[in-house]
């Protein structure tokens, strides 16, 4: 049986760093460690589903990201974590929102794929399959950052309701209106395809900083920070979570290519520059087609993102190219 080239994409937020950290190594380190992390499974012969949760989990590892150990700080000063994966072959998915003390809520969203009939499970109850299953946990104190803490201090000073969609400064009202655009979004996702040409996407946040408890963004949601379907495209986003779901973005980009016939480039284009902008909504995405096209589409100043083909190496960008 042929097989064809594999490509796997990766994101680690939309916007950019602040201009008074230059360093931009360890974040393109963070992002071609996740492109590894994913094309070692695909390059194997492995499903695109298991790269896409590879990828995401080193992103959750790597404390720069805002996800797994990164994770940013509720109101009440703890963590709520959401993920997602879906298998593009099978339209299959499984996601978790509100979770804490899950070392790679990613895991947590294959596991509910897995192992049972649902597809979103929150809170304690998604806790419970996780110790169910030996998903693995982790104490408050791995998910502990000092710079996380001092960022939710810094917003609660700005004011009640404000939350900040990043660890570095990007902060909003309740209602939605920008305080300052300075910092990233922090999302983490990623897209492929295989080498058996199957897609899958996955997901994975720790939501706004000073965020209300219970509050749920985009990230879990299929259709909205998600999609995945052999028939068009994988999707993963990351942005403004609210204008996202309202938005219905993933399964958007899908539409246009099963219904008007549009290209990915072109579905993408018209939903984050056309629709999302708006509304009001800021971020970006990662897609790939079933012909192995990769489009990362974003409206901020820059997006954390990457992208690796077979036999080639892993690429790595942040500001428009």
């Amino acid at each position: 049986m042929s097989t064809i080239p594999f490509v796997i994409a990766v994101h680690g937020g939309a916007g950019t760093i602040s201009p008074d950290k230059p360093n931009e190594a360890p974040y393109h380190e963070g992002l071609q460690a996740a492109l590894r992390a994913g094309a070692a499974v695909l390059e194997a012969g492995g499903s695109a589903l298991d790269a896409v949760q590879a990828a995401v989990q080193s992103l959750e590892d790597c404390p720069l990201f805002n996800a797994g150990r990164g994770a940013v700080y509720t109101a009440d000063a703890t963590h709520e974590m959401d993920a997602s994966v879906m298998d593009g072959s099978t339209l299959r998915a499984g996601a978790v929102a509100g979770v804490n003390g899950i070392r790679n809520p990613v895991t947590l969203a294959r596991t509910v794929m897995d192992h049972t009939s649902h597809v979103l499970l929150i809170g304690e109850g998604a806790i419970r399959v996780a110790r169910e299953h030996g998903v693995e946990m982790a104490d408050a104190e791995y998910f502990h950052s000092e710079e996380r803490l001092a960022q939710l201090e810094r917003v609660r000073a700005q004011g009640a309701g404000v939350t900040a969609l990043d660890h570095s400064a990007q902060a909003m009202t309740d209602n939605g209106a920008p305080i300052r655009e300075d910092g990233k979004f922090g999302t983490v996702g990623a897209v492929a395809l295989d080498q058996h040409g199957n897609l899958a996407a996955a997901v994975s946040t720790g939501g706004l900083t000073n965020k209300r408890p219970g509050r749920v963004g985009d990230s879990p949601i299929v259709g909205a920070g998600i999609y995945a379907n052999n028939a068009t495209c994988a999707v993963a986003c990351t942005g403004t979570g609210e204008h996202f779901l309202r938005a219905c973005v993933g399964h958007d980009i899908h539409a246009r290519m099963a219904y008007r016939g549009e290209s990915l480039e072109e579905a993408g284009e018209a939903v984050v520059h056309g629709l999302l902008k708006e509304i009001g909504g800021s971020g970006g995405l990662v897609s790939v087609d079933a012909k192995g096209n990769v489009h990362m589409p974003f409206n901020t100043v820059g997006m954390y993102r990457g992208v690796f083909r077979q036999g080639g190496q892993p690429q790595s960008y942040i500001f428009r190219i």
